[in-house]
């Protein structure tokens, strides 16, 4: 008996050795951030869950679905990997290029709207929320004459994210919509 009172004790003070994590606060008492791990093979996945996000969104409000198209994706990606280098968000390239000359560049046929950029350790539908909170970038995902969007990132070792949405429109739906 005072074997199994010793090991219930012994047992008892393992488990209040053990401490629950607590949240790592900022300065400003917000939580830091989590890295956010993207793997190759979650590609496809995070690329529609942003599709399907979007889409929702424009359906709300009252705009028509988008769809994933490769060229923006191209594109995208190639921004995101160049910010990286860069290391600032910026909607420019390292040799000058603006999104319409990465967009061309890319084959894209349609008319080039607009890009939304993000430095962060935060997931694509955190990032997607705060780009719906500023004006100017939820006028790019909502803008009626859209039909396309690109969607892509580059994460660094340390976990940071650098993503880039384009949004586009075949032309003759673009000019029809103005």
């Amino acid at each position: 008996m005072s074997r199994i009172v010793a090991i219930l004790m012994l047992a008892l003070v393992g488990l209040t050795a053990c401490e629950t994590p607590t949240e790592r606060l900022g300065p400003d008492g917000k939580p830091l951030p989590r890295v956010y791990r993207v793997h190759a093979k979650d590609e496809a996945t995070i690329q529609y869950r942003m599709l399907d996000s979007i889409n929702a969104l424009r359906s709300a409000a009252g705009e028509r679905p988008v769809q994933l198209n490769a060229n923006l994706n191209a594109a995208a990606a190639t921004h995101s990997r160049d910010m990286h280098v860069q290391n600032r968000p910026w909607h420019f390239g390292s040799d000058g290029s603006s999104p319409l000359d990465r967009v061309t560049r890319s084959g894209y046929s349609g008319l080039m709207l607009g890009e939304n950029i993000s430095e962060t350790y935060e997931t694509e539908l955190e990032t997607l929320s705060a780009w719906m909170e500023q004006p100017d970038t939820r006028d790019v995902i909502l803008d009626s004459r859209a039909t396309d969007i690109g969607f892509a990132w580059y994460q660094e070792d340390s976990g940071k994210l650098w993503w880039t949405l384009l949004i586009g429109a075949q032309t003759a739906q673009a000019y029809a919509a103005n």
